[in-house]
C-alpha cells in the first residue's frame, strides 16, 4: 500500500491528469456528468484514498480504515446508476486512476524491476477491489431501480375506472401471473372502500390466455371482492375462452360472466336499479 500511497503523494497533478484522461475516454458520457462533477468526484476519491492508505491498515473493504472510502464509492455507484450510466462506466472511474498511478510507480521503480512488479501488483488488488465494488453496489440498486419501475408499471397497468355510482370497471390488458394478481386485487380492493363500490366488472378482452393458473387468480379477486359487499361480474368471455374454461374443468358457475363490457355493465345497472 506504501508504494500507491507514494504515487498519490502528488496529488494536484495527479487529479490533473486523471480527469483529462476521464475527459477524453471513450466511456466519459457528458450528457450525464459535466466536468465539474467530475473534478469534485475524483477529488473526493482521491483524499480518501490517500486518508485509507495512510492508516497503514492491511487492505479490505470490510475495515473501519476504509468505510469513509467504501461510503463514497456506494454512493457514487448508487447516483450514477440513477442517472442511466452502465456498470462499465462506474467501474471505470476507479480503473482509469491506474494509468497516471502506474505510470508514476513505473518512473519511481525504473531501477528495481522486482519492487515496480511488487507495486503494480499490490496497487492493481486495491484499485480492482475498489472497481468491483462499485459494480456490486451498481447492480444491487439497478435492481431496486427496475423492481420499483415493473411495480409502478404493474399499477398503471390495472386502473380502476368508476364507470357509474357504486359501479367499478377493472379492464384488464396482457397475461396475468401471480405478482400481477396481487397488484390487481389491491387495487380493485382499495378502489371497492373507497368508492363504497356495490358491483365490479373485470373485463378480460384484453387477456390473451386463460389458462388454469388464470382462472384461478380470477377466482381469488372476486372471492376477495365478495368479503368487502362486492359482486363482481366477469366479461370479456370470448368463445375461445369459454372452450378453454370448460376444458380446464374450472368452475365459474358461482359468477356472473358476459361477452362484453358493455353487456356487463348493462347487467350491473339493472342490479343496481333493483337492489
Amino acid at each position: 500500500m506504501s508504494a500507491l500511497l507514494t504515487a498519490l503523494a502528488d496529488e494536484h497533478e495527479l487529479l490533473a491528469e486523471w480527469v483529462q484522461l476521464q475527459l477524453h475516454a471513450s466511456t466519459r458520457r457528458a450528457d450525464l456528468m459535466n466536468e465539474r462533477e467530475l473534478r469534485s468526484q475524483s477529488l473526493e476519491f482521491i483524499s480518501l484514498l490517500r486518508a485509507a492508505l495512510e492508516t497503514a491498515a492491511r487492505f479490505s473493504l470490510s475495515a473501519p480504515e476504509w468505510e469513509a472510502t467504501r461510503d463514497f464509492l456506494a454512493g457514487m455507484s448508487r447516483s450514477r446508476a440513477l442517472q442511466g450510466f452502465s456498470p462499465v462506466e462506474t467501474a471505470t472511474f476507479v480503473m482509469s486512476l491506474k494509468q497516471p498511478v502506474f505510470a508514476r510507480l513505473r518512473q519511481r521503480l525504473e531501477g528495481a524491476p522486482a519492487e515496480l512488479v511488487d507495486a503494480l501488483w499490490s496497487t492493481t488488488v486495491i484499485l480492482d477491489n475498489l472497481a468491483l465494488f462499485t459494480t456490486d453496489v451498481f447492480r444491487t440498486n439497478r435492481e431496486e431501480i427496475i423492481h420499483r419501475q415493473q411495480q409502478e408499471l404493474l399499477e398503471l397497468s390495472t386502473p380502476v375506472v368508476e364507470l357509474w355510482t357504486g359501479i367499478l370497471a377493472l379492464p384488464l390488458v396482457g397475461s396475468l401471473d401471480s405478482a400481477r394478481t396481487q397488484v390487481v386485487m389491491e387495487s380493485l380492493l382499495e378502489a371497492i372502500v373507497r368508492n363504497r363500490a356495490t358491483i365490479a366488472i373485470i373485463d378480460i378482452t384484453g387477456v390473451p390466455v386463460v389458462d388454469t393458473l388464470v382462472a384461478q387468480h380470477l377466482l381469488k379477486t372476486v372471492a376477495a371482492a365478495r368479503l368487502m359487499g362486492a359482486e363482481c361480474i366477469i366479461s370479456g368471455i370470448r368463445p375461445q375462452i369459454a372452450q378453454t374454461v370448460i376444458h380446464l374443468g374450472v368452475d365459474l358457475s358461482d359468477v356472473h360472466t358476459k361477452a362484453t363490457l358493455a353487456d356487463a355493465l348493462t347487467l350491473a345497472l339493472r342490479k343496481r336499479q333493483a337492489s
